[in-house]
């Protein structure tokens, strides 16, 4: 760890460039894979696992059942966090990211391999549970390490924006690869996709994690946490310690993703149930529109990134939230119409607030911890949220909609989620071109 914590700090200005670009591209696309994971599991929810997994239900009650297991993935992503934050304080960076990639695509190869109702009843549904959890805890732990791995080899503090959001990046890029996977193995299967077709994407994951694990093994650890070795300031105990010192900021980190995590997940997994149970739109049609959306971000995530360096991160966070607020109730009324090209637009136009809220957003809330205590801290803040917003959002979606029979029901619901997220970033200290490299002072 000596000779890497030297060899580290003593790169010359262009050594250090060579780096920064080696970690950008490890984080972005080892990022991707283990969120092509995660969102298969998400697209194939509204698809499949109703009929499969629990085919004697109500197909709204079987609705509500499948979401339900989607959303223990969310439950479990705080503990991933409280993991490998704990070791990515503790061991450093890179190590633990190589560990959450491993365990997020074993899990997801495995879901191919599950039993469904009519061989082993009930206990197809508990594996995939199980699985889902796995995958969560993966996923939990990826989030914190990507982004530092990039941010905390930017060297100008006016780029963080920029460079934190790259890791971002591999969200719409996770997106698009398991829509593109889905979308081609149901033409390729066709009627037989209930069948079969739809566990081959899920059995590709290995492959993707040997390309991840290639990666990212070829890189080095950042400056900061090298720093922090060379100085023996690696703390004993980072969860216990963030949670004593940070209480504020990570409680705030949470609530600002209300307006962006809860939304995401309403307009990327339920739409597909939406759409084809009550627009009658088919799932080819769907798949085609969220990929269409999915690399539209492949631009606007790191512009909002960049945009936020220039005027400042609390902005450009709070007019996105605005936005996506309004929003929601535009996407419905565009749904409603039952225009298939108005439909398909709506869908393109749905990530854009959210990528004004998530491209900017990595670096507000790493920012917002201290190096020795950032991987804990930023992880948890994070990942917290997927309990009050990602998780439930589909949920609460689908209640909401056979409750009251409503699509506005729903954009309420977004609104809700933008007010909460519009308070807690006000709140929120904004370090933009601010050093973040020295210690902060305890809370």
């Amino acid at each position: 760890m000596t000779i890497s914590t030297v060899n580290t700090i003593a790169l010359d200005p262009a050594e250090h460039w060579i780096q920064l670009r080696r970690a950008v591209i490890a984080s972005t696309i080892g990022t991707a894979i283990e969120w092509y994971d995660f969102f298969l599991y998400s697209t194939v929810t509204g698809l499949v696992f109703a009929k499969l997994f629990f085919p004697h239900s109500d197909p709204w009650v079987g609705t509500l059942e499948a979401f339900a297991i989607y959303a223990v993935g969310f439950i479990a992503r705080p503990i991933g966090a409280a993991i490998f934050g704990h070791y990515g304080d503790r061991i450093g960076r890179k190590s633990t990211l190589i560990a959450t990639l491993l365990l997020m695509g074993l899990a997801t190869a495995a879901v191919a391999l599950v039993p469904t109702y009519e061989h082993v009843g009930i206990w197809g549904a508990v594996i995939l549970t199980v699985l889902r959890f796995i995958q969560g805890v993966g996923v939990g732990g990826e989030w914190g390490g990507s982004v530092l791995m990039s941010m905390e080899w930017a060297r100008n503090d006016r780029s963080r924006g920029l460079v934190a959001s790259w890791p971002q990046f591999g969200v719409p890029c996770g997106l698009f690869l398991a829509n593109l996977a889905v979308l081609a193995f149901s033409q390729m299967s066709g009627d037989q996709f209930l069948a079969w077709g739809w566990r081959i994407p899920f059995a590709l994951s290995i492959l993707l994690v040997g390309v991840g694990l290639y990666i990212r093994l070829g890189i080095m650890e950042t400056p900061v946490f090298t720093k922090l070795v060379a100085e023996r300031k690696i703390e004993r105990a980072p969860m216990l310690a963030v949670i004593q010192q940070y209480p504020k900021e990570i409680l705030l980190s949470a609530l600002a993703r209300m307006a962006e995590q809860a939304p995401f997940y309403i307009f990327t997994a339920f739409v597909f149930s939406y759409g084809i149970g009550t627009l009658h739109v088919s799932r080819d049609f769907l798949l085609t529109a969220v990929l269409a959306a999915s690399l539209l971000s492949f631009v606007s995530i790191p512009f909002f990134g960049h945009l936020s360096d220039r005027i400042g991160r609390k902005n450009m966070y709070m007019i996105g939230a605005v936005v996506t607020g309004v929003f929601g109730f535009i996407y419905f009324a565009m749904l409603n119409t039952g225009s298939e090209a108005v439909i398909f637009f709506a869908i393109i136009l749905s990530l854009i607030p959210h990528d004004m809220l998530y491209g900017p957003q990595a670096a507000l809330i790493a920012e917002s911890f201290t190096g020795r205590l950032r991987y804990s801290g930023s992880s948890l803040g994070y990942q917290l949220a997927s309990i009050i917003a990602g998780g439930p959002a589909p949920l609460i979606a689908a209640w909401l909609f056979g409750v009251y029979h409503s699509s506005y029901a729903i954009a309420v619901y977004i609104a809700i989620c933008a007010v909460i997220t519009l308070a807690a970033t006000a709140l929120m200290t904004d370090y933009t071109g601010k050093d973040i490299s020295g210690e902060y002072q305890t809370r």
